[in-house]
């Protein structure tokens, strides 16, 4: 009786096992390692391209102390306010025309009641009219002002 040899030895079936265990164990850890890396580089990028909120830009003003309109006795109103505005450039306009915003400012508290005066919401009131006053262009050639709020640091009715 003749045998056939082959001249490749067979394999036998746990290597081969081994071979896939081996392999795929590879692929699974390159899959986990890419996906690690590209989570952190994305969450490294999200957290750098976030804008960071604006520092405000104030603009302190003087006192203002004038004399209202009342029948019966001697009234006035000190007031202090600051302006929070949206720009550098805002803020120099505001300093440069200093004069013009203070007349302006001024022009609207001495046509007031006392009594127009007392309420929260009275408050709220004056202050979006010197907004709406200051916000207007303070010379011809100029845009409007980007001012974005009135702050009262000090409101004496006396």
């Amino acid at each position: 009786m003749a045998t056939i040899a082959n001249d490749a030895p067979a394999v036998p079936k746990k290597s081969r096992l081994g071979l896939i265990l081996i392999v795929l164990t590879a692929t699974l850890a390159a899959a986990g390692a890419a996906y690690y890396f590209t989570f952190m580089q994305n969450h490294g990028k999200s957290a750098t391209a976030a804008p960071m909120p604006e520092t405000p830009i104030f603009v302190a003003l003087e006192p203002f102390t004038v004399n209202l309109q009342a029948d019966d006795r001697d009234r006035f109103l000190h007031i202090g306010l600051t302006l929070k505005v949206a720009d550098a450039k805002t803020q120099a306009q505001i300093i440069q025309y200093l004069p013009e915003t203070r007349s302006r400012i001024l022009s609207l508290l001495s046509n007031r009641d006392p009594a127009s005066l007392v309420s929260a919401d009275d408050k709220n009131k004056l202050a979006a009219e010197i907004l709406k006053a200051l916000n207007k262009p303070l010379a011809g050639s100029q845009p409007p002002q980007h001012i974005t709020n009135v702050l009262f640091t000090a409101f004496v009715v006396q």
